[in-house]
């Protein structure tokens, strides 16, 4: 893990959220693409800094709160068996996470994300602060996400800080990433 993963989500405030939101609208809007989010440990936290702007209706497609394991897998389709063999704060169940936000939505680009927010919960392999976030968006040259054709990033973090911090912390990474895969050109 590199030190960009490792962060302190105590300079995270409500602001922060608000100019990464509206950043967000612009470059979705200048695409004509919608969002859909695929949330656990933030609770519905990034799609609600996405619809604290107004107008968001116009890019803001729909957001999935996942918290338990029984809902990551009847939301979005997530295989019982990533869960069990990699656990729910997992790469492969965050990618899986993204993936199903796609599959039943009709969004362009979506974010999963699922971590130990703390204060308790965390192990040694996966310490509280530890989020494992995914990005994707439908693969234009493959077949329809039935067959799950997508392209997705996914990357850990690892925040310092309480429950509030972490989450906070985690939103705007959520909404940084993916102001930069849209504008990337």
């Amino acid at each position: 893990m590199n030190e960009a993963q490792k962060q302190s989500s105590s300079d995270v405030q409500g602001d922060t959220l608000l100019a990464l939101s509206e950043k967000l609208a612009s470059s979705l809007l200048s695409k004509g693409w919608c969002l859909a989010t695929a949330e656990s440990c933030t609770g519905g936290m990034i799609a609600s800094s996405c619809t604290d702007i107004a107008g968001s209706s116009l890019w803001f497609e729909r957001g999935f709160v996942s918290y338990s394991n029984a809902s990551k897998h009847e939301l979005l389709g997530v295989d019982w068996a990533l869960i069990e063999r990699y656990g729910a704060v997992s790469e492969e169940v965050a990618r899986a996470m993204v993936l199903g936000a796609l599959r039943h939505s009709r969004a362009q680009v979506a974010v999963a994300v699922t971590g130990v927010a703390g204060p308790a919960g965390g192990s040694l392999e996966k310490p509280v602060g530890c989020v494992w976030f995914a990005w994707g968006v439908p693969s234009p040259s493959g077949p329809s996400l039935g067959g799950e054709s997508a392209w997705v990033k996914s990357e850990r973090f690892d925040f310092s800080g309480d429950r509030k911090s972490v989450r906070l912390a985690t939103t705007a990474q959520a909404l940084k990433t993916l102001i930069e895969m849209i504008d990337a050109p």
